[in-house]
């Protein structure tokens, strides 16, 4: 008893431990551009828990801070920020500040590679709120992951007409592809009409 008792719970912890693999955690910054705060550096603006595993829109905004921009800043940047290293550790995108307008929720898109371990870029978008449809007025994730582009043919030969053109084959007509079948429904009804004259 004791010994299936701690076997179940080995497993249930294996089986934790790798659910927790695939869950990863992805900071994203926002740094308001304006000509009175040129320089001043990117803060955090959400941390989003994403699973590679599971579907896009298994997503979540663990945190979120509502960021104080200054009055005469009309766009924002937002990406993933090494505050360590200083500087930008995905590709970068350029937002209004409109997005953070009241009637607004944002919405936080983080473009990862296959595996997901690769945060690529991070972008921000403000979607209207309808009271009537949705209670959740809070700021929502995606997270998308990058799919492998379709790979050439290699080892196929390509066949070339006289011209050089690459060649299409024709597409054969219904009595060049059932030949035979008719070939065979008239030999069995000339079969067929021979014999039942003899018997007479």
């Amino acid at each position: 008893m004791k010994i299936s008792s701690i076997l179940s719970g080995l497993a249930a912890l294996a089986l934790a431990s790798l659910a927790s693999a695939d869950e990863r955690t992805a900071a994203v910054y926002i740094q308001p551009i304006s000509s009175s705060q040129a320089s001043a550096a990117p803060i955090p603006l959400a941390e989003i828990r994403y699973d590679t595993s599971a579907a896009a829109s298994d997503a979540e905004v663990a945190s979120y801070e509502a960021p104080e921009l200054p009055e005469d800043a009309g766009l924002v940047r937002v990406g993933v920020y090494d505050p360590a290293a200083k500087r930008w550790v995905s590709s970068v995108s350029v937002a209004s500040v409109d997005n953070f307008s009241k009637g607004y929720s944002p919405t936080l898109v983080l473009s990862v590679n296959t595996d997901g371990s690769e945060v690529l870029g991070a972008t921000l978008k403000g979607v209207r709120i309808d009271a009537g449809q949705t209670r959740d007025f809070g700021p929502q994730a995606l997270v998308l992951v990058t799919k492998p582009g379709k790979q050439p043919e290699l080892n196929k030969p390509v066949v070339l007409s006289p011209e050089g053109a690459q060649a299409v084959p024709e597409e054969k007509s219904l009595l060049q592809r059932y030949w035979w079948l008719i070939g065979i429904v008239v030999l069995l009804t000339m079969s067929g009409g021979g014999g039942g004259g003899g018997d007479k």
